[in-house]
């Protein structure tokens, strides 16, 4: 079989996931850059704003338990479908709130929705996918992620300005709906695709022969069965160190550079999408580098662990951001987009280790556990450091310091992770059932 007769379907469902994913991050992201105006128009502390973001990563932590279970139960094609029409639904209705209570109802419900995105997402990638191409294809899926915190910072204050703040909900939300119709249509899972060729089949399923056929038939695993094993630990540790780190930038990269810099929302949302543009080069690189090195002929473990090392290496700059940033703003942009993109670029890969060490049937229920875990630590960071930290350094009008600690430890915290996974599983070992 030659690489010229394998169609090229499963690249349309890498576009629906993606698509999806670049909705999801825009519906999450959109309250960013509304919290100058809030400020100003509703009498938002940063303890308020930081209150409703942990509503968020709450429900959105407890979400991820839920979702990778119930995905896994009903399959890709109605789970995925069904929770971006829910968290569609509450991103429109989020327009209709007015109270920091209000806010915390409806963003708890969007945490609860929005869950769902990536078990879903990487199910889809392991269901068609063979293995040397799944960093690529959630590199890309990924990198949604990028475009929809590209795309939030350069529109909103658009609607903002044009609109009101309701009328960004009800936009932006709209948008999940368009989708789900895309969903219906063109998604089926490979054996069930009409549109699918034979040829480009027995391609995703060519490194069948790689794992036991029992592994792949015998029941869903338990999470409790799944927590006695460390693969499973080496995941949920890695997402419980690193996943703050991006909810750190979704959620403040825009007071940053307003408080930072003094600039006002528009201005501030050009620095913002500058970041994510360059983090979108870490998203599709960082899938492309471990592919790169097993087509080399590397084991996929070592290309998978080399890779996510060199990516933590890349984060380390961001701790000089507000030094070089006294010399130029754009500075700072420079090494905090590099992070990001080492953040993405780690992300693609970690998420590829579930499929690389658990079978597919178990895929949505590890993602679901790490992804708890991950708003876990993301509620902890801002718990224990944002919102006492930086409501007590706004008060002494010394806010640059609050940024000083958590850039140190944006800098740490994935050679922490690395090293933890690694001795976990030096060799990231498929589970034996």
């Amino acid at each position: 079989m030659t690489q010229e007769k394998i169609g090229k379907y499963r690249w349309t469902i890498c576009s629906l996931i993606f698509f999806a994913t670049t909705i999801n991050y825009i519906d999450r992201n959109v309250i960013s850059f509304l919290k100058s105006t809030f400020t100003t128009d509703l009498g938002w502390t940063d303890g308020d704003y930081a209150d409703v973001e942990i509503t968020f990563k709450i429900f959105y932590a407890i979400g991820m338990l839920g979702a990778g279970r119930l995905i896994d139960k009903l399959g890709t094609k109605i789970g995925y479908g069904l929770y971006t029409f829910l968290w569609s639904l509450v991103g429109v209705a989020t327009a209709l709130v007015s109270t920091v209570t209000g806010f915390k109802i409806v963003r708890g419900a969007l945490g609860l929705t929005e869950s769902g995105n990536f078990p879903a997402a990487i199910k889809t990638v392991a269901e068609w996918f063979p293995k040397k191409e799944r960093a690529l294809a959630t590199g890309i899926f990924n990198s949604g992620a990028n475009i929809g915190a590209i795309v939030t910072p350069i529109v909103v204050p658009m609607i903002l300005f044009e609109y009101g703040w309701q009328a960004t909900f009800v936009i932006t939300g709209l948008l999940g709906f368009i989708w789900f119709v895309f969903w219906i249509i063109f998604y089926e899972v490979p054996k069930k695709q009409k549109r699918l060729g034979k040829a480009e089949l027995e391609y995703i399923e060519s490194d069948k022969d790689e794992v036991p056929q029992s592994a792949e038939i015998q029941p869903k695993l338990s999470w409790g069965k799944l927590l006695t094993y460390k693969q499973t630990w080496a995941f949920v540790i890695g997402k419980f160190l690193t996943d703050p780190i991006w909810w750190f930038y979704i959620f403040w990269l825009p007071d940053f550079f307003e408080s930072v810099y003094h600039i006002k929302l528009q201005a501030a949302s050009w620095p913002v999408a500058a970041v994510y543009i360059i983090s979108t080069v870490g998203s599709v690189g960082g899938g492309w580098l471990p592919m790169y090195l097993i087509k080399k002929g590397w084991p996929v473990f070592r290309a998978r662990k080399i890779s996510m090392l060199i990516y933590a290496f890349f984060v380390l700059p961001i701790f000089f951001a507000l030094v070089l940033g006294k010399m130029n703003m754009w500075y700072a942009v420079t090494v905090i987009g590099i992070a990001a993109a080492a953040h993405q670029a780690w992300s693609a890969n970690i998420f590829t280790t579930v499929s690389d060490m658990f079978p597919k049937n178990s895929t949505a229920s590890v993602t679901g556990i790490g992804g708890m875990f991950g708003g876990l630590g993301g509620i902890a960071l801002s718990l224990f450091v944002q919102k006492n930290m930086f409501v007590y350094y706004r008060s002494i009008n010394q806010i640059e310091t609050a940024y000083y600690i958590m850039f140190g430890i944006c800098a740490g915290a994935y050679l922490l992770g690395w090293v933890i996974m690694h001795f976990l599983v030096p060799r990231m070992k498929r589970i034996e059932i």
